[in-house]
């Protein structure tokens, strides 16, 4: 015995035997549980429990019956799983938020948008819904395939006949081994007169039938935000879609709120008021005053009370951002076809629908004619019945037995054992003339209605247009509008979204520490005065450049080595008035040596607009704006220097401007730009002032007739000159006289063109700030010195200079006790 035993053990690689077995379990968990079926779009699961109601007789005109019954049918008869596991399922066929059309007809708690899960079964009742109908309509006739179930004991359905496309109206989402489905529910109507589309146009593409299938829609309504997301799923089976909540703001005694309608799809409400709180809480979004869920039986309604102080639209955007008031719906089509996983396109998906329903009517007009066929040939009996009935009664009284008077009627009038047995059983009733007439009108009509059927049979083209006319007929009975609104546009949320549009102020020291603060951070002060700390500098370190901009714009980084760099001015961070900033190297990739020269703002890189440029040594450049479109993070030359020379500024123009140049010992000279013809990044420029061997440029700016030229000098002097009184001269010359330089005032270290509706700030080498009123500096001529702007130290020396917008009456008022204090010192 133990040698017979022996010779049936085999050896086998236990390699082989784990791949093997492991397929085998993959192949069923994918087929078997996991993925749908393309044909109508159910899960064994979804499949069994629509079924088992359909059994148990749980139609829409029927009372409702517990959810418990239901359950104990699917998983005794079909699905030998856990209760739970059913359950739920069931649940979310009856979850107006998790399907597009319901497909369970729940009574009772099934949950709610808020995550809250539903009653026990022992509790809630369900039944069909109208539409799951529309799933199991014709089944009895031999319409699909049946299956022993798991026990043999029952058959279950393969798949339904589905005479709508489930599979793309209402989604499914399913993870097997190694792959998932994610396909998102769609509009009824769109989606059949896709199918209509694909009849009568066998050849149209995927992107052809976005005329019809607009794209993806949700239970929850909402928005998706472009279309590109969904051309890519429609046209290869995979893609994304950004779905965002729809809310709208409401103001009311200038103070703002936000009210949430509806969400993306899958959102727990519940959840996202959690996060918003705990957002709000750790200071990650300033601003909210208060939050309230106000939803009710009429619809979605959550609150959020803003400042009065904040925008609310980037208070949204924040939420957008940070919340899932705006997801992502990963797109994944993949279903069963043929016994197989397979990635599906728009049309691909409809194709098999349609291949399906073609099938589904091919076997619904076979059964008809078959039962037409054999109801004609018991009509074709009775008739010859009738036709010699006082022999048939003579025969039937003649036999002794039913075997023989049945023998009898088949041998004398040749008829089969069917008809023969269908007089036997016929009432005495049948024999009035009335009943005659009956015989032979639905003989007549069961002749045209086999003829029919066998034209259907023969000929695929009355298949398609039964099909068309019935879908039609579901898309009149159970069609709506669509909920979910496809909007053009950017489909994700830019970081400048998130940043107020507003007047920035942005300081850069000497040793190349950056910051950025509100304009409104400084008050504007009378002339003379101390000013405020703008910057907490570290020894040997000072503010060298100053910058008005706005937040949303490119802000262009000069180096005195001819390089470019670029970011926006929403990257820079935003620090305290006496913060020292951050080092620039973290923001831009300077390299070791280089100083910023010159920051200009850039709102759009115009191609009508251009760069010029002016060096130390009176060199000029002037290069189109579009040609820096492209600056890499390591930066971009953008002018070429000679060996002793350097960048000292850049301004940007449109082509036709007039420029005023300003040295250190007080020349200037004034030029128009034509002089200066368009070179490429590359060039080095032409001469625009001739210099003494002991001078240098210190500023450039655009020209204004009807505006002043404002020269500081190192000891805080500084004066006002009508543009007027520097003549036009050709470039390269030396120019005239701005200033009187002295040992008094100092070297000139800025030259501004500027009007009386400006403020001007000036910053020393210890970081010292003041903000004064443009109209309070003297006018005066060319030949002068000067009044004192800035009360100094003697150590102390004005190193920037720059303009900015004249601040409101409001914020002009007295300063506040600590900024009273800093001036008094």
């Amino acid at each position: 015995m133990a040698e017979e035993n022996n010779s049936q053990i085999k050896d086998r690689d236990i390699g082989v035997e784990m791949r093997e077995s492991f397929m085998d379990y993959a192949m069923s968990i994918i087929v078997s549980r996991a993925l749908p079926d393309v044909r109508d779009g159910l899960k064994p699961v979804h499949r069994r429990i629509l079924y088992a109601m359909s059994e148990l007789g749980m139609s829409p005109d029927k009372p409702y019956k517990k959810s418990a019954r239901i359950v104990g049918e699917v998983i005794g008869k079909y699905h030998p799983h856990g209760d739970s596991a059913v359950y739920e399922t069931m649940v979310r066929m009856a979850q107006d938020f998790s399907m597009r059309y319901m497909l369970v007809d729940g009574h009772g708690n099934f949950g709610s948008i808020d995550g809250d899960s539903a009653a026990a079964m022992r509790y809630t009742e369900a039944r069909l819904s109208k539409i799951a109908m529309e799933m199991l309509r014709d089944i009895n006739k031999e319409t699909i395939d049946f299956i022993p179930n798991y026990d043999g004991e029952e058959h279950e359905p393969v798949v339904l006949p589905a005479r709508y496309p489930n599979l793309l109206v209402n989604g499914v989402s399913g993870i097997a081994v190694g792959m998932a489905t994610n396909i998102p529910p769609h509009n009824l109507g769109e989606v059949i007169d896709g199918v209509q589309a694909l009849i009568e146009n066998p050849e149209i593409t995927p992107l052809e039938l976005m005329q019809y299938i607009k794209g993806p829609d949700f239970p929850t309504a909402g928005y998706i935000l472009g279309r590109e997301g969904i051309r890519q799923a429609y046209s290869t089976g995979r893609g994304s879609v950004t779905m965002r909540a729809k809310a709208t703001i409401e103001e009311n005694n200038n103070k703002a709120r936000i009210i949430v309608h509806e969400l993306p799809y899958q959102v727990i409400k519940a959840r996202l008021v959690e996060k918003i709180a705990e957002l709000v809480r750790d200071k990650k979004i300033d601003g909210i005053t208060d939050l309230r869920d106000e939803s009710d039986r009429n619809g979605m309604r959550i609150v959020i009370e803003l400042r009065r102080d904040v925008n609310p639209n980037v208070v949204l955007n924040n939420l957008y951002k940070h919340t899932a008031m705006q997801s992502t719906f990963g797109i994944n089509m993949l279903a069963i076809v043929n016994g197989e996983p397979k990635i599906l396109n728009l049309r691909d998906v409809l194709y098999h629908y349609l291949q399906h329903q073609v099938e589904v009517i091919r076997r619904r007009t076979q059964f008809d004619l078959k039962k037409a066929e054999a109801r004609a040939h018991i009509l074709e009996g009775l008739r010859i019945a009738l036709d010699h009935l006082d022999e048939v009664i003579a025969l039937i009284r003649a036999s002794q037995t039913t075997e023989i008077a049945r023998d009898g009627l088949i041998e004398r009038f040749g008829l089969s054992h069917e008809q023969a047995q269908a007089i036997l059983e016929m009432r005495l009733q049948r024999l009035t003339g009335l009943e005659r007439e009956k015989i032979e009108s639905e003989y007549n009509e069961l002749i045209q209605k086999i003829a029919e059927y066998r034209e259907i049979l023969a000929n695929e083209h009355l298949i398609l247009k039964i099909i068309s006319e019935e879908m039609q007929e579901i898309k009149d009975k159970y069609a709506d509008e669509r909920r979910t609104e496809i909007t053009v546009g950017e489909e994700s949320i830019l970081d400048e979204d998130l940043i107020p549009q507003e007047e920035v102020i942005i300081t850069i020291s000497h040793t190349g520490y950056i910051k950025r603060l509100p304009v409104s951070t400084y008050r504007s002060q009378k002339r003379g005065g101390r000013g405020v700390m703008g910057m907490d500098t570290k020894d040997n370190d000072f503010v060298e450049h100053l910058f008005v901009t706005n937040s949303h714009h490119y802000l262009m980084f000069f180096t005195d080595k001819g390089k470019a760099y670029r970011i926006k001015a929403y990257e820079i961070p935003d620090l305290s008035r006496t913060a020292r900033g951050t080092p620039i190297i973290n923001l831009i990739q300077i390299e070791q040596g280089e100083t910023i020269n010159a920051v200009i703002p850039v709102e759009q890189f115009e191609s009508d607009k251009y760069l010029f440029f002016a060096t130390r040594n009176g060199i000029v450049k002037k290069t189109p704006l579009e040609d820096y479109v492209n600056i890499r993070k390591g930066g971009l030359i953008a002018v070429n220097l000679r060996e002793d020379d350097s960048l000292i500024e850049v301004k940007l123009t449109d082509g036709s401007k007039e420029l005023i140049m300003g040295t250190s010992q007080g020349m200037s000279i004034r030029f128009p730009e034509s002089d200066v013809r368009s070179m490429g990044r590359a060039a080095t420029g032409v001469k625009g002032i001739t210099l003494d061997d002991d001078d240098f440029v210190i500023g450039m700016d655009i020209v204004d007739p009807e505006q002043d030229v404002l020269i500081v000098t190192s000891k805080g002097y500084g004066k006002r000159t009508p543009v007027t009184e520097y003549r036009l001269q050709s470039r390269g010359g030396k120019g005239i006289k701005t200033i009187n330089v002295t040992e008094k005032n100092g070297p000139v270290v800025g030259l501004k063109v500027v009007k009386n509706e400006e403020d001007l700030m000036i910053i020393t080498g210890s970081g010292t700030l003041i903000r004064t009123s443009m109209d309070g500096i003297s006018t005066m001529g060319r030949n002068t010195q000067g009044v004192k702007l800035i009360n100094i130290r003697d150590d102390d020396y004005v190193t920037t200079v720059c303009r900015a917008d004249k601040e409101s009456e409001e914020n002009s008022e007295d300063q506040n006790d600590e900024e009273e204090t800093e001036s008094s010192e």
